[in-house]
């Protein structure tokens, strides 16, 4: 049995049972979204509490096993069946055919062109998950709507298997994690879809971004810094502002010109390559920025860090030869390689995002092919596992996402590269060639982490909070048994921070167990007791936030070289 037809089924299922309980609610639309469907229905006010009572009836339905029986009518016939529906009136304009697709279940017709399971008792395990708020056809100015979440399955053990992951996604998930560990928070004040990331949280980002620059530099990347906004005009030159501007914030007026938040940062970076008349001695170019872009998402699609509308990205654009344009796909693959490796995402694989046949594409047929094939080889070469996705480029040009399956099997979109021949053009950017005429270079996209918000957000919920030494916002946490210990407590204290080492100190007047669970719940990677016979005898009781029991008689030098080579190699423990 498909799924999707299975899942689309119960959402019909769902109308049906919503009707039948509230006979003034107003039919939306019912698709299927990842792991389930959902239904939207105005003039409903429901609650979670209310969901059992809704699949209560739903399970009613399903047990009469109503067969789904395809219903052809003609317009003026369904605007009658429909007449009370103003939604489905709605969505009836805007279909063109004269005969018009219902499907029947019971006494529950539905506008909908299926295709649908043969009967209601087909639906052998379904939960209902939650309810939401909605916009008519996702636009603020429409109707206010009631969105209920189900998810279905063929089996019972399906269903019980997906709530358990469900539950486990749910304690990772980074926005409760955030706010326990102290990372991140969203003010109404300051505005939805923009976090404030705490000390803790910056310490993430902080290493996140030297990691990272350290390796481009290493890689001959040059780091620049580009202003957050611009005038409107260069983003209607790059051509992103007639392919974007829904999703750009409303420009604004300076001086009678207008200017808008800065919503990529290639523009700026192409106006830094327009510095001089460049050699081909100077090729590749690789100029590199954690530039913060906006961008409009709809209120109802943010969520913490992974769906926001500043968005920090690990940016950086690559100026080179159409000779070295393969070489430099490999070489931004092996950065991308290198950071998995170093995080302990072992489960990837890449999607190659070609062109369709659609004229949304700008550019010759001829760079296009040539930068596919290069984009082709390099990934063979590299032997990763990929799918060509045809329709999935860029305006400009074809990509590579790297998609990356967590801990818990959920896949997400990191890196992406993509080979640009267009943008070079539509700025007119030449470098001089070794044959002393002027050439037209080729511009690579790649941002390896995506976002660093969004980046963050993964490793919360993948770590499920407990990071790798090296990310720790504290990596050591010191407990005092009684106040003649606070002395060496401290002594200890800066001789790790003075290594570079982050660690805290705690010298309450609080039990010891009191304490040690306070580090644990902090999740702090390393507590170090000190008592009465630490003090007398110079050593630490420390406790590895991965065992069980604490070591006693550490010495403490030898403890201070351990953790700095720990640090220092990025292990992950």
């Amino acid at each position: 049995m498909d799924l999707e037809t299975l899942r689309h089924s119960t959402a019909h299922v769902l109308a049906a049972a919503v009707k039948h309980l509230y006979s003034n609610a107003k039919l939306g639309i019912g698709p299927n979204v990842d792991d389930g469907f959902y239904y939207d229905f105005g003039n409903l006010e429901v609650k979670e509490e209310d969901l059992e009572k809704i699949e209560k009836e739903m399970q009613g339905i399903i047990k009469k096993n109503y067969k789904f029986v395809n219903a052809k009518k003609t317009r003026r016939e369904a605007e009658k069946i429909l007449k009370n529906e103003p939604f489905k009136l709605e969505l009836l304009k805007d279909l063109k055919d004269d005969e018009i697709t219902f499907y029947e279940s019971g006494d529950f017709i539905d506008l909908c062109k299926g295709p649908h399971v043969e009967s209601t008792g087909k639906i052998k395990a379904v939960k209902l998950l939650k309810i939401a708020g909605s916009y008519w056809r996702g636009d603020a100015k429409n109707a206010m709507l009631s969105r209920i979440y189900g998810t279905a399955f063929e089996s019972q053990k399906e269903l019980d298997e997906f709530l358990k992951m469900k539950e486990e996604a749910e304690n990772r998930s980074h926005v409760k994690l955030g706010k326990e560990l102290g990372l991140f928070m969203i003010s109404p004040l300051v505005g939805p879809g923009l976090p404030l990331i705490t000390p803790k949280g910056t310490v993430i980002r902080e290493e996140l971004q030297k990691f990272l620059r350290e390796e481009q530099l290493k890689r001959g990347y040059l780091p620049v810094v580009t202003p957050h906004i611009g005038r409107i005009d260069l983003y209607k030159k790059s051509g992103h502002y007639p392919y974007y501007k829904e999703s750009m914030f409303e420009p604004m007026k300076c001086e009678n010109v207008e200017y808008i938040l800065k919503p990529m940062n290639c523009p700026h970076h192409i106006q830094l390559y327009q510095l001089h008349l460049r050699s081909y001695r100077e090729l590749p170019l690789r100029l590199t920025e954690f530039g913060t872009v906006y961008r409009y998402e709809k209120s109802g699609e943010l969520n913490g860090l992974t769906r926001v509308r500043m968005i920090t990205q690990d940016d950086a654009h690559i100026f080179c030869t159409e000779e070295q344009v393969k070489q430099e796909i490999l070489g931004v693959i092996d950065l991308v390689l290198h950071i998995f490796k170093i995080l302990n995402f072992t489960n990837y694989k890449a999607r190659f995002g070609a062109r369709d046949s659609s004229d949304k594409y700008i550019g010759s047929s001829a760079s296009w092919k040539k930068a596919e094939k290069d984009i082709e080889e390099s990934l063979k070469e590299k032997k990763i596992r990929f799918e060509k996705v045809e329709g999935e480029a860029a305006f400009y040009g074809p990509k590579i996402d790297f998609l990356v399956k967590d801990i818990l099997g959920r896949e997400w979109q990191l890196g992406t590269v993509q080979v640009d021949y267009n943008l070079p053009e539509r700025f007119e950017l030449t470098y001089e060639g070794e044959d002393g005429r002027k050439h037209m270079p080729v511009m690579i996209h790649r941002a390896p982490f995506g976002s660093l918000e969004r980046f963050m957000g993964i490793l919360i919920e993948h770590f499920a909070g407990r990071f790798p030494l090296w990310l720790s916002p504290i990596q050591v946490k010191i407990v005092t048994v009684n106040d003649r210990n606070i002395e060496f407590a401290k002594e200890i204290e800066e001789k790790l921070k003075s290594n570079g080492i982050r660690a805290g100190i705690n010298i309450k007047a609080e039990s010891i167990p009191k304490k040690i669970r306070e580090a644990q719940l902090e999740q702090i990677n390393y507590i170090v007791t000190i008592g009465d016979k630490e003090c007398e005898k110079k050593t630490l009781a420390v406790k590895k936030r991965s065992e069980e029991k604490p070591v006693f008689g550490v010495n403490y030098d030898d403890f201070i070289k351990d953790i700095v080579e720990k640090i220092k190699n990025k292990n992950i423990d």
